[in-house]
């Protein structure tokens, strides 16, 4: 089910936003801003928009929040191959991603784990992954 947690600032309507602390709701606002079609997936890029910024930004994002916040990183597996990547901290399951998907419900499972070593032995990936921590920064800097 995905609710807009707001505590007083911009909404947030991804997966899970009403049992996260703040913080992951004020990285979720911050990644608003730094996004872009060059931190998306490469074969996700013809769809990406500024009105559907979290599209392909999945597995670098989920990461990025496991550097911050730690817990694991899962997956939900695809129709189309692959993996969409989620969050569990603690006893709080949540997706800062969930909303390239519109209003589907996904069904967030813990059987699949995904494993950094993996996931970025795709040099693209990682580049990705490394870029949208700089951009991250350089935001958080300025804000």
């Amino acid at each position: 089910m995905r609710t807009e947690a707001t505590n007083g600032k911009e909404p947030c309507g991804f997966y899970g936003a009403e049992s996260v602390p703040e913080e992951i709701r004020e990285l979720y606002r911050d990644l608003m801003h730094v996004w872009c079609i060059e931190t998306c997936s490469p074969r996700l890029r013809p769809q990406w928009s500024e009105e559907n910024k979290t599209l392909g930004q999945c597995t670098i994002t989920s990461f990025l929040v496991q550097d911050l916040f730690g817990g694991k990183v899962y997956g939900i597996p695809l129709p189309e191959g692959g993996y969409h990547c989620f969050n569990k901290v603690g006893d709080c399951t949540f997706d800062i991603t969930s909303e390239q998907f519109g209003d589907a419900e996904l069904v967030y499972t813990e059987d699949y784990e995904q494993l950094r070593e993996i996931q970025f032995a795709d040099a693209g990936k990682l580049e990705r992954y490394e870029l949208l921590k700089r951009l991250l920064r350089e935001y958080r800097e300025k804000k």
